[in-house]
């Protein structure tokens, strides 16, 4: 297929390559920035230097699993990929530059945003962390919605507080300290009971003037509780919010010693906030500034795009959340997203080794993405709903793989990967209209990066269909959201007097980035449009699996 799009490039700004022995220097003098982000999947560490390049990195791969009817993570897999995804990175830093690594500039924390961390005062968890992907908190999340006139979505920290106190669960009496993730990990590392402004949006409703939790709100969740007779007043469970650029606390020696069993890494080392995995997400892809959006692919996806204006009214498929420097957004979370593509790929790697064929991973998912571009621009009729777990945005609280076709579809593999890929962003194309249709919210571009744009072109003109709207990918989108948390921690050591965030990012970290962007050809969005239609018309086959699914135990 011809590529259609134009490939960008930014100007130079700083010398072409980095040295060696410029790299080695800036380690030993601790002229770098260390992010760390907790994924769905993966947990990774990134280290970067003063010109904002990758010159280390460690991951470790963790898997959430369903116990006691929650989608959580083992506390043990939390410190020992943190511990895990940093020695890999240390021992990347000394095969490279043959120097140990013993401090860095600044550091910053990020992890799948909201969820929720229950502590009591000693610091113990209270419950096992209830990630996003917990459908279980709808009654919450509607009657919050409904109290405070604002959506609460169901995977918010106060939904999971909420649906617990309604549930009656015994630890809530007992609750010192309410956070994320990142927050956790940060408070572990630190002392401080700390929240970046972007996770923060998704704990409790932010004040845009003020840049706190929303005062009015607070006392109303307050007094809507007041019967119960907690000991405690909401405002102080949650952590205090920083916004970007702003000392969140040092590494204290037990913090070093945690992250660093050796012991060589020393204390006294200042973070930045730590945020959630869409303000990272933001900074990543260079998505701060009003009209620009970003789209985040991967267990789930996302779309941030930083508004001009408040919208008119209450949505449940719409999150107001903020940048990591506090700017409002407009925010559309579909739970799934790759889990059902990336089953369908696996049983096809399945069929070539069985006929004997090695079958590599990035030319399978380049050649069966690209089989993609040679389908009806519809799909040919064909349906998939790709629901691992529920999925807010249709109503569902329990998921159900599900691929449907009739006797006139037209079966084949082409449009078979394309409703695939088409399904990936149907939930959240059923969000974005509202923004764009209901809304009028103008967009002038959206920035993309995950793993499926790893094959080039094919993501993004779905992408671009779907929202109709240039879609891009940077050179540096492989990064990812450590690579984003890197950037806020080096934001908070660098950044020039009075220098906003968005400046930092446009003049500095991607003066010199190359991209190549896609813009929505018409025989895609008019497929997208009829295969959309298809989506929603077929929502009761799905509603109905998931129906069958609960009626016969999960079977």
């Amino acid at each position: 297929m011809p590529f259609h799009g134009r490939r960008w490039r930014a100007e130079r700004g700083y010398a072409e390559v980095t040295s060696h022995v410029d790299v080695k220097e800036a380690i030993a003098k601790g002229a770098t920035s260390l992010g760390i982000e907790l994924g769905s999947t993966r947990i990774k560490a990134v280290l970067i230097d003063e010109h904002f390049e990758t010159i280390a990195s460690g991951s470790y791969e963790w898997e959430n699993l369903l116990k006691d009817g929650y989608w959580t993570y083992n506390q043990e897999d939390i410190i020992t990929g943190l511990q895990t995804a940093y020695r890999e990175l240390k021992q990347d830093v000394q095969q490279k530059y043959s120097v140990p690594l013993t401090t860095v500039g600044s550091i910053g924390f990020s992890a799948m945003m909201h969820g929720y961390i229950a502590l009591d005062q000693a610091g113990e968890m209270l419950v096992p962390f209830r990630t996003w992907r917990n459908s279980t908190t709808g009654a919450a999340a509607r009657e919050l919605t409904e109290l405070l006139q604002f959506n609460i979505p169901e995977r918010w920290s106060i939904a999971h507080l909420y649906q617990a106190i309604l549930n009656g669960e015994q630890h809530v009496p007992q609750i010192d300290y309410l956070t994320t993730l990142a927050g956790y990990i940060h408070w572990l590392l630190t002392g401080n009971k700390a929240i970046g402004i972007g996770d923060a949006s998704g704990m409790f409703p932010i004040d845009e003037t003020t840049h706190n939790y929303h005062p009015a709100m607070i006392n109303q969740f307050n007094e809507h509780i007041a019967g119960k007779g907690y000991p405690w007043k909401v405002e102080d469970l949650l952590p205090k919010v920083y916004l970007a650029g702003e000392h969140a606390g040092a590494l204290t020696e037990a913090g070093a010693k945690l992250l660093d069993p050796s012991g060589e890494l020393a204390s006294g080392i200042p973070l930045c906030a730590p945020e959630g995995d869409a303000g990272t997400g933001m900074v990543a892809t260079n998505s701060v500034r009003k009209r620009t959006g970003n789209i985040s692919v991967g267990t789930s996806v996302f779309a941030m795009i930083v508004l001009e204006k408040e919208l008119s009214s209450v949505y449940p498929e719409i999150d107001m959340v903020t940048t990591p420097d506090g700017s409002p957004v407009g925010m559309v979370h579909a739970n799934n997203c790759s889990s059902d593509l990336n089953a369908w790929i696996g049983l096809f790697r399945e069929f070539a080794e069985a006929m004997g064929i090695e079958a590599d991973s990035g030319k399978l998912f380049s050649v069966l993405f690209n089989k993609a571009l040679e389908a009806d621009p519809d799909g040919g009729g064909l349906l998939s709903y790709g629901y691992y777990s529920g999925e807010n945005i249709t109503g569902l609280e329990q998921g159900r793989p599900l691929f449907v076709r009739s006797p006139e579809s037209k079966f084949n593999l082409a449009n078979f990967m394309r409703t695939h890929l088409f399904s990936a962003f149907g939930a959240l194309k059923l969000g974005m209209d509202i923004l764009t249709e209901k809304e009028q919210v103008a967009i002038d571009s959206i920035l993309a990066h995950g793993g499926l744009f790893k094959t080039p072109v094919v993501g993004q003109r779905i992408v671009a269909a779907a929202m109709n709207v240039p879609v891009s990918v940077m050179s540096t989108a492989g990064e990812g959201g450590a690579w984003g948390m890197a950037l806020l921690a080096s934001y908070l050591k660098d950044k020039g007097e009075q220098e906003t965030l968005d400046v930092f990012l446009e003049q500095k970290v991607f003066k010199d980035v190359e991209g190549v962007e896609v813009a929505p050809e018409a025989a895609d969005v008019k497929g997208f449009e009829a295969f959309i239609e298809r989506y929603r018309s077929g929502l009761a086959i799905e509603h109905a699996a998931v129906e069958h699914l609960v009626e016969n135990g999960g079977n």
